[in-house]
């Protein structure tokens, strides 16, 4: 009986911490104002994060290259309006975020 508890216990405990990583990069991207700009699903002024995912699936250095815009801005491929440098995101929150933007569907 202890060990089936215990069993449901920790499943429970799985599926929260599961729950929570998916979150985080989402509530990372809220954080640092990114779903000013971009939604998961339908362009606002940037990109939808699925159609960027789509664009550059498959494409090996895909999160270096965009870790690098969201560092220091770009311009000219989803159309006139340029992308600032996000100042206030580190490198190791920029991976984050762009791991999360590759993963949408």
């Amino acid at each position: 009986m202890k060990a089936a508890l215990l069993a449901v216990l920790a499943a429970g405990a799985l599926a929260t911490q599961v729950t929570m990583a998916a979150e985080a990069p989402a509530d990372l991207a809220k954080a640092k104002n990114c779903l000013a700009c971009h939604s998961v699903q339908t362009k606002i002024v940037g990109p939808a994060y699925k159609d960027v995912a789509a664009k550059y699936a498959g494409q090996k250095d895909a999160e270096d290259k965009l870790v690098k815009k969201v560092l220091t801005g770009g311009s000219g491929v989803w159309g006139p309006v340029p992308m600032p440098p996000n100042s206030q995101v580190t490198e190791a929150e920029a991976h984050t975020l762009v791991k999360w933007v590759l993963s949408q569907k």
